[in-house]
């Protein structure tokens, strides 16, 4: 769910959820990719900040930082529809990165929020690990900036799973 109406109140993880936060985030401890000092920043929807939650925990980090701008892309008159609908949005995705029919924000403007949010935390915590808490539209969109595609061909790149932690860095 998109709609910060229900997103932020409802809609929270399940016992797996919580179970694959906790294998990955323990994952990425023991392989160094995360420590007590990563700088944590997280979508401010409930399933977003209790997955953040669990990260804190598990690396002993002292806070986590929740921003709106890492919500999950709102998705127009398909809120709260069955997520068959989410295909026609990607198809129209894939013909135009501005396109925002049935209200839906385009991934141009996902993208301009998500890397506006990447540049002021790369100013502020130079040389520091950080994990993104978000979700899977928004994440995916933000990962064109850094694969130097454009944001329409989101669906195109790899596919996000549920509580995967990957590290991305700019291609040049």
């Amino acid at each position: 769910m998109s709609h910060p109406d229900a997103g932020t109140t409802d809609y929270g993880l399940v016992e797996e959820g919580r179970k694959q936060a906790e294998n990955s985030v323990t994952q990425a401890k023991s392989s160094d990719l995360l420590d007590s000092e990563t700088v944590i920043v997280s979508s401010d929807f409930t399933r977003a900040r209790e997955t953040a939650e669990i990260v804190r925990e598990i690396l002993g980090a002292s806070e986590i930082i929740f921003t709106p701008k890492l919500r999950e892309r709102y998705f127009g008159l398909w809120e709260k529809k069955h997520s068959k609908h989410y295909q026609d949005v990607w198809d129209e995705d894939a013909k135009d990165a501005f396109h925002t029919i049935h209200d839906v924000e385009s991934t141009a403007d996902v993208l301009d929020r998500t890397t506006a949010l990447v540049q002021d935390l790369e100013k502020e915590y130079s040389g520091k690990k950080i994990l993104l808490v978000s979700h899977g539209d928004a994440l995916q969109i933000l990962q064109t900036a850094f694969e130097n595609v454009d944001s329409s061909e989101h669906r195109t790149l790899r596919h996000l799973e549920t509580a995967e932690i990957r590290k991305i860095q700019l291609v040049s």
